[in-house]
């Protein structure tokens, strides 16, 4: 654990200030303002990884930086919000995309219905990104026009939208991005 909320040091939507020595590092994550991707050295962190292509040698991480693969930002009073997993993007023509912002847009177009968003493979431009909803009759036309007028980028403009009855949820209510990504490749909408 790099973060603690304990009594003395509470704030709600946070997982609270990094433990002492801890040191951060937030290098950039595009689409998201004010944060990054959090990376962290001090004595307290793991010194290495054992790889299965070089048995028995240890590791370091490059610098001493450990990268825990989170999307934060980190308040002026040291306070730590966890924003998304660096695994939530796509990569499409070699920009990055923030898999959680194109999210985020269709939940506001259909606020009272559930979207998710994944990543698949594509030929020409690396990834894609299929948002999917529970919105019957949810077209990509629609979307696309909901995301000009909030004035997101083109890259970020699916190529198709999914319409399912229902988004497959984990055990805790969070969508379940394995199975959804499966039942997209299943049916031929994941490519």
């Amino acid at each position: 654990m790099l973060a603690v909320n304990s009594p003395a040091f509470h704030r709600i939507g946070t997982v609270g200030r990094l433990l002492p020595f801890v040191e951060p590092r937030l290098d950039p994550a595009p689409g998201i303002e004010g944060g990054g991707r959090l990376l962290v050295r001090g004595p307290n962190i793991m010194i290495g990884y054992y790889r299965a292509d070089n048995p028995g040698e240890l590791e370091p991480p490059p610098d001493g930086w450990r990268d825990t693969g989170d999307i934060v930002v980190i308040d002026e009073e040291g306070f730590v919000a966890i924003k998304s997993r660096a695994k939530r993007f796509a990569k499409i023509a070699g920009e990055t995309v923030s898999l959680v912002s194109i999210e985020d847009l269709v939940v506001n177009l259909w606020p009272d219905h559930i979207a998710a968003a994944v990543a698949a493979p594509d030929p020409e431009r690396g990834e894609r990104v299929i948002p999917a909803t529970t919105k019957p009759g949810a077209t990509r036309a629609e979307v696309q026009t909901w995301m000009k007028m909030k004035g997101s980028s083109e890259i970020m403009h699916p190529s198709s939208v999914v319409a399912l009855d229902a988004i497959p949820l984990l055990g805790s209510g969070k969508i379940n991005y394995v199975a959804l990504a499966k039942a997209l490749r299943e049916s031929g909408d994941a490519g």
